[in-house]
């Protein structure tokens, strides 16, 4: 729920939030659909790849909404993730880890300012994790895109600047790593 709330895919009930100075339950929702096409990046433990697209062209539908696509840019955020040899395979040819790599280039091409990733590595092994993580957090350092992250692994979260927890909701720790 705080994902799809923060990534303007639900709107809250009460309360406010607000994304660049706008008040977000005000937008409608076309103004909801442009922030999350230039704003957001989207990625979800299970990776939600088109299986019938290549890796690039799945990487190229995440510029379709935000304007058009640039094959070259779509190329060079494989490449980021460490998969420009792997851009012509279709999401079946390829690991967990490399499905989950395609999903986070499809997230950075169009250069948002804020990741949200729902358990990025839940439906992965520990190296493909390590990895997975290892490309996030560069993109924070590097980059400085804000990242988002929930997760029930301790060990991930601790990769993190900041770990809050919640329960039921609410929020019941906070603590900077």
């Amino acid at each position: 729920t705080l994902l799809n709330l923060i990534g303007c895919l639900d709107t809250p009930t009460s309360g406010s939030y607000y994304i660049e100075d706008r008040e977000v339950s005000r937008l409608s929702s076309g103004e909801l659909a442009l922030v999350r096409s230039k704003q957001i990046g989207f990625v979800f433990q299970t990776f939600n790849l088109l299986p019938r697209m290549s890796a690039l062209a799945n990487v190229e539908l995440g510029m379709r909404y935000a304007g058009g696509v640039d094959r070259q840019r779509a190329m060079e955020a494989l490449a980021r993730v460490g998969l420009s040899d792997r851009a012509n395979h279709r999401p079946t040819e390829l690991s967990g880890g490399e499905q989950q790599r395609v999903a986070i280039a499809r997230a950075i091409v169009k250069n948002p300012p804020l990741i949200l990733a729902d358990e990025p590595t839940g439906n992965l092994d520990s190296h493909s994790g390590e990895e997975i993580i290892s490309i996030l957090t560069s993109l924070h350092t590097e980059q400085g895109i804000t990242l988002l992250m929930v997760t029930h692994d301790n060990n991930i979260a601790h990769h993190c600047q900041r770990i809050i927890n919640l329960k039921d909701g609410q929020v019941v720790s906070e603590e900077k790593v």
